[in-house]
């Protein structure tokens, strides 16, 4: 069930939606953080779009689990939570330093306990080269096979 908010913003989608049929074909739908969670996801994937939106800095998100099937019980779904200073190089995607900072970016297919389906997260981590202190942005889309570039430069539009 949508709060009254989210009702309201996809009743306005869906009219959107609506008076562009067979003119423009939209496929994303971003959303400022204040919308990256499930209820927003949910309703963004019902009007058949996918979200782009923002995590919280500090979002627990986990790998998927791959250990051994318990011998008894449901398999579990989340894996090793993220560390998001120490992400392994296979998914670093790029890293620069400008101004003396460094900003590295990855991507990766994560779980989040909130929502049921996977998500392709972007993790930007900057880094002072001076004083080691960081900050990082997380963003996330529902479309899995979106990379990176695309996704962050939709975001900041």
């Amino acid at each position: 069930m949508l709060n009254p908010e989210l009702q309201r913003i996809q009743k306005m989608l869906q009219s959107f939606l609506n008076t562009i049929q067979g003119t423009i074909y939209l496929t994303y739908l971003v959303l400022d953080g204040h919308f990256g969670n499930h209820p927003a996801f949910h309703m963004v994937r019902q009007c058949q779009l996918h979200l782009i939106s923002k995590l919280r800095y500090d979002a627990a998100l986990c790998f998927p689990y791959s250990g051994l099937s318990p011998k008894h019980g449901p398999r579990p779904r989340l894996g090793k939570q993220v560390d998001v200073r120490n992400i392994l190089a296979e998914y670093l995607k790029q890293s620069k330093v400008e101004d003396g900072f460094e900003t590295r970016t990855y991507q990766m297919q994560l779980l989040h306990n909130d929502f049921p389906d996977p998500l392709n997260v972007v993790i930007l981590l900057r880094t002072n080269l001076v004083t080691g202190a960081w900050a990082n942005v997380i963003l996330f889309s529902s479309d899995l096979e979106l990379p990176y570039d695309q996704l962050i430069d939709f975001y900041s539009l």
